[in-house]
């Protein structure tokens, strides 16, 4: 497919519907949006002239072609690089769960379809499920039947989900889950499918996933050099 990536855009909580105005603009219409806070220290502010404030967390979906206009409108229309205003960064997909949330996702952009691409020699992958609130348990429970770990839930609020019908077939609603959790890369497909299969329609549940380059805190037993034991002298 299209060079597909996850859009973060993290900025003063005041300022999301200009981003997400913009965003609608290049097609971007699906957004996850949670909230979060900036740790500059007391002083700093202070001589910026600055407030502590609240931050909006955006993510979303969007093609390289989209990304490249988004970036210029950013740049020109947000002035994002006066500090202060924000940052918004792009990281690669590697997979998505299904071509209809494919195209629910990219609804609004340019999107060619082509054999999927991933980053080579990665061990592990992140999957992201955005579901409808509530159904956290059942995701988790389908996940750990087909061998992930522990996940991590982030509440999150969606906007751009009145498509939904059309290309899911189901309404899904503003309120949201953000299921992370981190996986084999060999074990990804049949994680992803079991959620799919297992979270049921309710749920809503949209996946996808992100190569992981390294991780730190992932002792899993089978990759453990046994322990030798000595005799006592």
């Amino acid at each position: 497919m299209s060079s597909l990536f996850l859009m973060v855009t993290i900025t003063d909580r005041r300022s999301t519907d200009a981003f997400l105005q913009l965003y609608e603009q290049r097609g971007v219409d699906v957004n996850l949006r949670t909230v979060g806070s900036g740790t500059a220290v007391r002083e700093t502010l202070a001589t910026l002239g600055l407030e502590k404030t609240e931050k909006a967390v955006l993510l979303a979906v969007v093609t390289e072609d989209t990304w490249k206009a988004v970036r210029t409108d950013l740049r020109r229309k947000m002035r994002i690089d006066v500090p202060g205003t924000g940052i918004a960064f792009t990281v690669p997909l590697s997979s998505i769960g299904g071509r209809r949330a494919l195209m629910f996702l990219t609804q609004h952009q340019p999107l060619t379809l082509k054999e999927e691409s991933t980053l080579k020699d990665t061990r592990y992958e992140l999957l992201l499920v955005i579901a409808n609130q509530g159904h956290t348990g059942t995701i988790m429970d389908a996940a750990r039947a087909a061998g992930a770990g522990g996940g991590t839930v982030i509440h999150a609020k969606g906007t751009g989900m009145e498509g939904a019908a059309q290309f899911l077939g189901m309404e899904l609603v503003n309120e949201k889950e953000l299921v992370l959790i981190v996986a084999r890369t060999p074990e990804k497909n049949r994680i992803m499918k079991a959620i799919m299969d297992g979270a049921g329609p309710k749920a809503g549940a949209i996946v996808f996933s992100l190569p992981v380059t390294d991780t730190a805190g992932l002792r899993l037993l089978e990759d453990e050099e046994p322990v030798q034991e000595t005799a006592a002298q």
